[in-house]
């Protein structure tokens, strides 16, 4: 959807596990932005093990959540990756550095609502090309 991002979600100590990943991401954002958009969403996540997890696809499912199907080792090919290096080139210009820990928190939070909305819109229209490449290229590196 153009025009339109979640917060940045940053997730407090620990580990993430599939039950972290569906009861801070999948049921406060992507439930809520499933019903904003309607059932053309598709969730367009990676083969991360919390994203894998059973109780995952269980909610998903129940939620007549949609997702992509994602091909195994192929990062280039997800507009996110170019977000998260905008958003940590632009952490890394911080002058003076974040810190602490609370500083990053508020140093990354700070810099996502700062990236251009042009440049996310142009990540999430470029997701079509970037498909086709990947067949083209029949699943090898491509120029993303």
């Amino acid at each position: 959807m153009l025009d339109g991002r979640t917060p940045l979600h940053v997730f407090e100590r620990g580990t993430v596990t599939g039950v972290r990943y569906r009861d801070e991401i999948l049921e406060p954002y992507v439930r809520l932005f499933r019903g904003a958009v309607g059932p053309e969403l598709i969730l367009m996540d990676d083969n991360a093990r919390p994203h894998r997890a059973l109780l995952v696809d269980e909610f998903l499912e129940n939620e007549d959540i949609r997702r992509m199907d994602w091909p195994a080792r192929s990062p280039d090919l997800n507009p996110i990756e170019h977000a998260w290096d905008a958003l940590g080139r632009a952490i890394a210009t911080r002058n003076p550095p974040p810190r602490t820990i609370q500083e990053m928190k508020t140093s990354l939070l700070n810099e996502w609502d700062q990236l251009p909305q042009e440049m996310i819109n142009c990540l999430i229209s470029s997701m079509k090309s970037r498909c086709k490449v990947c067949i083209y290229v029949r699943g090898d590196h491509t120029p993303y």
